[in-house]
């Protein structure tokens, strides 16, 4: 065979590679290692009932205005065309219709930069869950299963 055949199969080879393995990433809820190191209140920190605005775990999302009345918020940054966003708002809005104490917000990352940059969302959608501390315990870049989203949230609820 001519080199360039080599070259080609071996493209192939590495781009199937990536893809399988971007395919085994994407979408999958990763916890988040430490919680007060992503700015999040130690565990007895926050008010009984959930945490409001003032007193939210990371200082990234009190900068949203989010009410944090529920035990689990579904936090999604999308952006206007995005595909995969679409069917995330979807899918986060059934689970948190469904489940009780479940709340679900979507915010517009193109507006909300700096708090994209202070969270480290290279993408859109990611779903963050956050506890009623306001703490980030989750998250996930990428369309989640609902078995992925509803395991997240099972200890939370």
């Amino acid at each position: 065979m001519s080199p360039g055949v080599w070259v080609v199969v071996a493209v192939l080879g590495a781009a199937t590679v990536v893809g399988m393995l971007w395919r085994r990433s994407n979408g999958r809820m990763r916890d988040v290692a430490d919680h007060t190191a992503s700015g999040g209140v130690a565990a007895g920190d926050a008010s009984l009932g959930g945490a409001s605005d003032a007193d939210v775990g990371h200082p990234a999302l009190a900068g949203l205005g989010l009410e944090w009345n529920l035990p689990v918020t579904l936090v999604q940054f999308s952006s206007a065309f995005c595909a995969p966003c679409r069917a995330t708002r979807l899918l986060c809005a059934d689970v948190a219709a469904r489940i009780p104490g479940v709340g679900h917000v979507e915010v517009d990352a193109e507006h909300h930069l700096d708090t994209v940059r202070a969270l480290d969302i290279r993408r859109t959608p990611t779903v963050l869950v956050v506890d009623a501390a306001g703490r980030i315990v989750r998250r996930a870049s990428g369309l989640p299963t609902r078995s992925q989203l509803m395991t997240a949230i099972a200890d939370l609820v």
